[in-house]
């Protein structure tokens, strides 16, 4: 609604000033009664920001711990004004308020409208990627709102439509070095580069134009390494089984590039083989690494060993809830 628009900037505009003047948490009410008489004339009814505002100056302290998981790479306070507490109204709404009032796409989108509004040039984008996480990683929440047809809502796992992904692990030689290109997520993991495909294209095809899509570099696609599979919910669709092939592909040691507006993710980088062990990874993703690295050495797959101990079997099939 327009109205609920207009007092969510006000509220936008009043966390700010809270903020930036650091001022009691008991006078977010009297900010919000000043700027709703400055930015919202004519309207009568300021409850729903100042209860707004309100809700979200008491639950700063877990707002903004949700904001440092969800973009381990920007503390708190380096995150710009405008774009923290748009962050942290955005994330209320998403956690806390009813949702048959407020629903989750609501939420994001509001948030996402008034960065745009308020922010700077990638404001909008940057509040896009970590709401959209977040909303992901809570199991997204709202979502058995949505009408969706029986079938696809209680489907047995058997039926479940699926959507094929395709992705890799890339590599670079590099001053007699193997590099790999690794994409970092907003939770804090680096990962491999992956995304749904055309697949009326040949899948070593559209695998190569996937990747050089998400980093931003041309790719040969080599030997096909594993495969994996998950169920994911989608708010619409329902339960979709989502089946992921990896493959060894090469590049060339080159700048790389993030996509632009890639949702969920946050930076892209090569990574010499000996920094490998020193990152955090998602449990069925080393393995695949492992494997990679084991056909570039020339070893036999049964030989290599992965850190934890185990060793990496020929097909690395696993069921993970999303």
């Amino acid at each position: 609604m327009a109205n609920r628009h207009l007092l969510r900037s006000v509220v936008l505009q009043s966390l700010f000033e809270w903020d930036f003047r650091e001022v009691d948490n008991n006078l977010i009410g009297d900010i919000v009664a000043r700027n709703a008489e400055e930015f919202a004339p004519g309207m009568s009814d300021f409850s729903f920001a100042k209860k707004l505002a309100d809700g979200v100056v008491k639950k700063k302290s877990d707002l903004d711990m949700i904001i440092g998981k969800a973009a381990p790479e920007w503390p708190i306070d380096k995150i710009a004004n405008v774009d923290r507490n748009v962050l942290r109204l955005g994330l209320y709404e998403l956690i806390f308020s009813d949702r048959k009032e407020v629903p989750a796409k609501v939420a994001i989108n509001e948030s996402i409208e008034l960065a745009k509004s308020f922010g700077g040039e990638t404001s909008g984008k940057f509040v896009n990627g970590v709401l959209g996480a977040v909303y992901k990683e809570l199991g997204e929440p709202g979502k058995d709102d949505v009408k969706t047809p029986k079938k696809n809502k209680d489907i047995p796992y058997e039926e479940m439509p699926i959507k094929t992904l395709a992705g890799g692990v890339v590599y670079a030689k590099h001053e007699g070095e193997i590099y790999l290109a690794l994409v970092h997520d907003v939770f804090g993991h680096w990962t491999l580069s992956k995304g749904g495909i055309d697949m009326s294209k040949d899948i070593k095809t559209a695998a190569a134009e996937k990747i050089e899509e998400e980093i931003g570099v041309k790719v040969e696609i080599k030997d096909e390494l594993a495969s994996n599979e998950y169920v994911a919910s989608h708010p619409e669709e329902g339960k979709i089984r989502k089946q992921v092939v990896y493959f060894l592909a090469e590049a060339h040691y080159e700048p790389l590039h993030l996509e632009e507006g890639k949702c969920g993710l946050d930076n892209v980088k090569w990574f010499n083989v000996k920094e490998i062990l020193t990152l955090n990874f998602y449990n069925d993703i080393m393995p695949i690494i492992v494997k990679a690295l084991g056909k570039l050495s020339g070893k036999k797959d049964e030989a290599i060993v992965s850190p934890c101990g185990a060793k990496v079997c020929e097909e690395n099939k696993t069921e993970v809830k999303q």
